[in-house]
């Protein structure tokens, strides 16, 4: 395929404010909030979507000065890309230093989602972490859109397509890429590289939704590493179940940030997938826990 195939690239800049837009959810009611979903190609709503924006919604009912450090959520239905969410937030506590909140997101009349947050006021504390992963830096590896032009011509007209339609506010660079029609087995660990598509303002509620939405993006990938197994597999079937994700700082989303993901474990049609987000400087900002569906049913010769 030919430079003239592709669509000219995307306005990074609107795409990163229309994300921003979409994350800040409608107050209907006391407690009540509505967030929109956008025709980005999914079949159903992308999970990092819910995720933010019900973590939003759980912010707008805290007081500024305590900023999230927990969310735990599960991914109960799939949400329909062409209908509002409702997230209805419970205050289940406001303490002396924490605060807790439930959200559950409803579409259709019945629950899509849920999750419980933790907020807390900013304490010194003891301090240690782990170190940044030595890999190649973002500027030496390649960008999506090269990679994708390099399989486009391989890739199914329905995959290549949704590609194509489907918004980046979030730029990702793959310290060590797979072959994106016939991957290699592997052991279950590996980097990636992301920000934000263009600079975004510096509020640090803001920067958690927007992590929270990145990090969905590819964690459950990492449990299929092992199994050489394509996301276009017609065999397989992948979907996130539950999503954990720990605050330890608040991130620069508009800076490279390192993802560094394993999977330790699959087994009943499950897997488990770990990742340590951290800034270029070396500081850990976030962790995230996800256990996915990866059912795999080949279809029998005739």
């Amino acid at each position: 395929m030919s430079d003239s195939d592709f669509p000219p690239p995307q306005d990074d800049a609107a795409a990163v404010a229309r994300l921003i837009r979409l994350l800040d959810v409608e107050a209907l009611e006391v407690d009540l909030f509505r967030g929109q979903s956008t025709d980005a190609g999914w079949t159903r709503v992308y999970g990092g979507q819910v995720v933010a924006q019900a973590l939003m919604a759980a912010s707008k009912t805290v007081r500024p000065e305590r900023l999230a450090h927990s969310l735990h959520a599960y991914f109960l239905r799939p949400g329909d890309p062409a209908a509002p969410i409702v997230y209805r937030v419970e205050r289940d506590r406001d303490g002396q230093s924490f605060t807790t909140r439930r959200v559950v997101a409803i579409q259709h009349g019945r629950p899509i989602f849920n999750m419980a947050a933790s907020f807390q006021v900013a304490e010194p504390g003891l301090v240690h972490m782990a170190g940044l992963p030595r890999v190649t830096l973002p500027e030496a590896l390649p960008s999506e859109l090269i990679l994708f032009q390099r399989n486009a011509a391989r890739l199914p007209p329905e995959q290549r397509d949704s590609w194509l339609r489907r918004e980046r506010p979030f730029e990702f660079r793959f310290v060590d890429p797979q072959d994106w029609l016939k991957p290699k087995k592997r052991a279950p660990a590996t980097h990636n590289w992301f920000r934000a598509a263009a600079p975004v303002p510096a509020d640090p509620v803001l920067a958690r939704c927007l992590l929270a939405y990145a990090s969905d993006m590819t964690l459950l990938d990492t449990c299929l590493l092992p199994h050489g197994i394509a996301w276009s597999d017609p065999a397989l079937q992948v979907a996130s179940l539950d999503h954990a994700l720990w605050f330890h700082d608040t991130p620069d989303v508009s800076n490279w940030l390192l993802y560094a993901q394993d999977a330790p474990v699959a087994g009943g049609s499950r897997g488990m997938n770990r990742g340590l987000i951290f800034a270029r400087d070396g500081q850990l900002v976030a962790t995230a826990a996800q256990e996915g569906l990866i059912r795999y049913r080949p279809v029998a010769p005739q």
